[in-house]
C-alpha cells in the first residue's frame, strides 16, 4: 500500500521511476514524529484511535534533504523506457507484458545481465535469435542517463491515486489519470 506521494526536502519526488511513494501508516508516522510536513490531505480519509482522530495525507515533504541517486537502475521498465517499448530487432512496438530481457551476447557465451548487452525483444524474435551471436539488434544496447530516462517516462500514461499529485510529480497533465478511491500506484503496470 503505497497511497503518499513522498517529496525532498526540494519539493521534487525521491524518485520517478517508480514514483516515491510510502504507506499511509508511514506517513502518520512522520508527520506525527515532525518529520515531515503535510502539503495536500485525502478529503474524505482518515485513521481513528481511541482519542485522536487523523486526516490521512496524500502528499509529504520531508524536513531534511535526501541525497537521491544519479544512476538508473538496471531493470526492465527502465529497459522498456530506453528502448521506448520497441523490439530491437522487428523495431515493433508492444506493450511491456509482451517483450522479453534479450542477451545481445548469449549467457551461453559468457554474455552478462547489464544495460550493454541486454536490448528489449518480442518473444518471436527472441526466440528466432536463440543463441545465435550473428544476429544483431537495430540499435546497440547501452546505458541512459537518468535524463533520458525521465525525458522518455514522461511520454507515457500512469495512473496516480489522487489530483492533489499532480503539481508534485512533474508530469504532463494530459498522460495523467485520477483512479479515485486508488489506494495504491503501480506506475509499471500503467506505463505503456
Amino acid at each position: 500500500m503505497s497511497s503518499v506521494l513522498f517529496l525532498n526536502a526540494d519539493y521534487s519526488p525521491l524518485s520517478i521511476i517508480p514514483l516515491s511513494t510510502i504507506s499511509w501508516k508511514e506517513a502518520v508516522k512522520l508527520v506525527w514524529l515532525d518529520q515531515a510536513d503535510v502539503l495536500e490531505y485525502y478529503s474524505d480519509w482518515y485513521v481513528h484511535s481511541p482519542s485522536t482522530t487523523i486526516q490521512v495525507p496524500s502528499v509529504l515533504v520531508s524536513r531534511t534533504y535526501v541525497k537521491t541517486s544519479r544512476s538508473v537502475k538496471f531493470t526492465k521498465i527502465n529497459l522498456c523506457i530506453r528502448d521506448e517499448h520497441t523490439c530491437q530487432y522487428c523495431m515493433m512496438k508492444f506493450d511491456k507484458k509482451n517483450l522479453t530481457m534479450e542477451h545481445v551476447i548469449p549467457r551461453s557465451a559468457g554474455g552478462k545481465t547489464n544495460w550493454t548487452n541486454i536490448v528489449m525483444a518480442c518473444s518471436r524474435c527472441n526466440t528466432a535469435k536463440g543463441n545465435k551471436q550473428h544476429i544483431k539488434p537495430v540499435r546497440e544496447p547501452y546505458k541512459p542517463t537518468i535524463g533520458e530516462i525521465l525525458t522518455k517516462a514522461k511520454k507515457h500514461n500512469i495512473v496516480i491515486p489522487h489530483e492533489s499529485w499532480i503539481p508534485y510529480i512533474g508530469w504532463p497533465p494530459k498522460l495523467i489519470t485520477v483512479k479515485k478511491n486508488h489506494k495504491y500506484l503501480d506506475f509499471e503496470d500503467n506505463l505503456k
